[in-house]
Protein backbone atom coordinates (compact mmCIF):
# COMPACT_ATOMS: atom_id res chain seq x y z
CA UNK A 1 0.00 0.00 0.00
CA UNK A 2 2.81 2.51 0.62
CA UNK A 3 4.12 1.94 -2.32
CA UNK A 4 1.52 2.53 -4.17
CA UNK A 5 0.69 6.02 -2.37
CA UNK A 6 4.11 6.60 -3.54
CA UNK A 7 4.12 6.02 -6.81
CA UNK A 8 0.77 8.15 -6.93
CA UNK A 9 1.91 11.56 -5.21
CA UNK A 10 4.11 12.41 -7.92
CA UNK A 11 1.38 11.47 -11.22
CA UNK A 12 -0.81 14.17 -8.89
CA UNK A 13 1.15 16.36 -8.23
CA UNK A 14 2.65 16.13 -12.17
CA UNK A 15 -1.06 16.44 -12.90
CA UNK A 16 -1.73 19.50 -10.57
CA UNK A 17 0.90 21.13 -12.27
CA UNK A 18 -0.03 20.54 -15.50
CA UNK A 19 -3.23 21.88 -14.61
CA UNK A 20 -1.75 24.83 -12.89
CA UNK A 21 0.75 25.81 -16.10
CA UNK A 22 -2.17 25.41 -18.41
CA UNK A 23 -4.76 27.91 -16.02
CA UNK A 24 -1.48 30.25 -16.03
CA UNK A 25 -1.02 30.32 -20.21
CA UNK A 26 -5.06 30.61 -20.93
CA UNK A 27 -5.26 33.23 -18.09
CA UNK A 28 -2.26 34.64 -19.27
CA UNK A 29 -3.20 35.09 -22.85
CA UNK A 30 -6.15 36.92 -21.95
CA UNK A 31 -4.62 39.43 -20.28
CA UNK A 32 -2.36 40.68 -22.72
CA UNK A 33 -4.25 42.35 -25.61
CA UNK A 34 -3.81 46.06 -25.30
CA UNK A 35 -2.53 47.36 -29.19
CA UNK A 36 -5.10 45.75 -31.36
CA UNK A 37 -7.36 45.00 -28.83
CA UNK A 38 -11.08 46.33 -27.44
CA UNK A 39 -12.24 48.43 -24.50
CA UNK A 40 -11.71 45.38 -22.37
CA UNK A 41 -8.05 45.07 -22.96
CA UNK A 42 -7.89 48.71 -21.63
CA UNK A 43 -9.83 47.94 -18.81
CA UNK A 44 -7.42 44.61 -18.37
CA UNK A 45 -4.35 47.62 -18.62
CA UNK A 46 -5.78 50.08 -15.76
CA UNK A 47 -6.02 46.84 -13.55
CA UNK A 48 -2.99 45.67 -14.38
CA UNK A 49 -1.26 49.06 -13.67
CA UNK A 50 -3.49 49.46 -10.96
CA UNK A 51 -3.70 53.18 -12.25
CA UNK A 52 -6.46 55.87 -12.41
CA UNK A 53 -8.01 56.77 -15.71
CA UNK A 54 -9.47 59.10 -17.73
CA UNK A 55 -11.35 59.38 -20.86
CA UNK A 56 -11.80 61.85 -23.96
CA UNK A 57 -13.83 60.94 -26.61
CA UNK A 58 -14.49 62.93 -29.89
CA UNK A 59 -15.68 61.54 -33.24
CA UNK A 60 -12.39 60.57 -34.68
CA UNK A 61 -10.86 58.21 -31.47
CA UNK A 62 -11.14 57.69 -27.35
CA UNK A 63 -8.36 58.59 -25.63
CA UNK A 64 -8.54 56.92 -22.26
CA UNK A 65 -5.60 58.10 -20.36
CA UNK A 66 -4.26 55.64 -17.45
CA UNK A 67 -2.23 57.09 -14.39
CA UNK A 68 -0.20 55.10 -12.09
CA UNK A 69 1.18 56.33 -8.66
CA UNK A 70 4.74 56.49 -9.26
CA UNK A 71 4.07 59.14 -11.82
CA UNK A 72 4.35 56.89 -14.96
CA UNK A 73 1.36 58.06 -17.96
CA UNK A 74 0.33 55.32 -20.37
CA UNK A 75 -2.45 56.34 -23.23
CA UNK A 76 -4.65 54.16 -24.83
CA UNK A 77 -5.92 55.78 -28.34
CA UNK A 78 -9.61 53.16 -29.53
CA UNK A 79 -11.14 54.18 -33.20
CA UNK A 80 -14.66 54.28 -33.74
CA UNK A 81 -14.84 50.38 -34.95
CA UNK A 82 -13.23 49.71 -31.26
CA UNK A 83 -9.77 49.24 -31.87
CA UNK A 84 -6.97 49.89 -29.66
CA UNK A 85 -5.15 51.53 -32.64
CA UNK A 86 -2.04 52.86 -30.11
CA UNK A 87 -0.25 53.38 -27.21
CA UNK A 88 2.04 55.65 -25.21
CA UNK A 89 3.68 55.34 -22.23
CA UNK A 90 5.76 58.28 -20.69
CA UNK A 91 7.66 58.32 -16.73
CA UNK A 92 10.03 57.33 -14.39
CA UNK A 93 9.76 53.41 -14.81
CA UNK A 94 9.34 51.56 -18.42
CA UNK A 95 5.88 49.89 -18.35
CA UNK A 96 5.28 46.61 -18.78
CA UNK A 97 5.69 46.76 -22.84
CA UNK A 98 4.20 42.74 -22.81
CA UNK A 99 1.08 43.94 -21.41
CA UNK A 100 0.49 46.93 -23.57
CA UNK A 101 1.70 45.08 -27.12
CA UNK A 102 0.08 41.81 -26.67
CA UNK A 103 1.22 39.78 -29.16
CA UNK A 104 3.46 42.68 -30.79
CA UNK A 105 5.74 42.32 -27.97
CA UNK A 106 7.43 39.67 -29.44
CA UNK A 107 7.77 41.66 -33.28
CA UNK A 108 9.48 44.34 -31.50
CA UNK A 109 11.73 41.82 -29.30
CA UNK A 110 12.57 39.79 -33.07
CA UNK A 111 13.66 43.03 -34.78
CA UNK A 112 15.14 44.37 -31.47
CA UNK A 113 17.53 41.34 -31.23
CA UNK A 114 20.70 42.07 -32.75
CA UNK A 115 21.66 45.14 -30.15
CA UNK A 116 25.20 46.65 -29.51
CA UNK A 117 26.86 46.98 -26.35
CA UNK A 118 25.13 50.15 -25.48
CA UNK A 119 21.99 49.33 -23.09
CA UNK A 120 20.34 52.58 -23.76
CA UNK A 121 19.75 52.13 -27.51
CA UNK A 122 16.28 53.23 -28.99
CA UNK A 123 14.04 50.20 -29.72
CA UNK A 124 12.27 50.29 -32.54
CA UNK A 125 9.88 48.62 -35.23
CA UNK A 126 8.98 49.93 -38.50
CA UNK A 127 6.78 47.70 -40.52
CA UNK A 128 3.94 48.73 -42.66
CA UNK A 129 1.59 47.25 -40.02
CA UNK A 130 3.20 47.97 -36.91
CA UNK A 131 5.12 51.00 -35.58
CA UNK A 132 6.94 51.66 -32.40
CA UNK A 133 9.45 53.81 -31.06
CA UNK A 134 10.87 53.93 -27.41
CA UNK A 135 13.57 54.95 -25.43
CA UNK A 136 15.08 56.08 -21.95
CA UNK A 137 16.68 55.86 -19.17
CA UNK A 138 16.03 55.42 -15.44
CA UNK A 139 13.84 57.79 -14.57
CA UNK A 140 12.54 58.88 -17.74
CA UNK A 141 11.11 56.42 -20.12
CA UNK A 142 8.72 57.11 -23.41
CA UNK A 143 7.64 55.52 -26.18
CA UNK A 144 4.63 55.17 -28.76
CA UNK A 145 3.62 51.71 -30.70
CA UNK A 146 0.21 51.92 -33.20
CA UNK A 147 -0.90 50.08 -35.91
CA UNK A 148 -0.99 52.58 -39.42
CA UNK A 149 -3.76 50.32 -40.78
CA UNK A 150 -6.16 50.89 -37.76
CA UNK A 151 -5.46 54.91 -37.50
CA UNK A 152 -8.84 57.09 -38.05
CA UNK A 153 -9.27 59.36 -41.30
CA UNK A 154 -7.47 62.32 -40.41
CA UNK A 155 -5.56 61.30 -37.42
CA UNK A 156 -2.87 63.13 -37.02
CA UNK A 157 0.38 61.11 -35.54
CA UNK A 158 1.33 64.27 -33.20
CA UNK A 159 -1.88 63.61 -31.32
CA UNK A 160 0.64 60.24 -30.17
CA UNK A 161 3.19 63.07 -29.08
CA UNK A 162 1.09 65.42 -27.22
CA UNK A 163 -1.89 62.58 -25.87
CA UNK A 164 -4.38 65.41 -26.67
CA UNK A 165 -8.00 65.00 -28.49
CA UNK A 166 -8.76 67.29 -30.71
Amino acid sequence: MRTGALKSAPRGSRAAALGAATLWLLSSSFAQAALGGSQTSVDQDRAHLAARSLTITNSAYSLQTLSQTNGDVVREFMNPEGVIFAVTWQGPARPDLRQLLGDRFATLQADNAVRTRRTRAPMTVDRSDFVVHAAGHSGAFWGMAYLPQALPSGFNLSDLKTGTAP
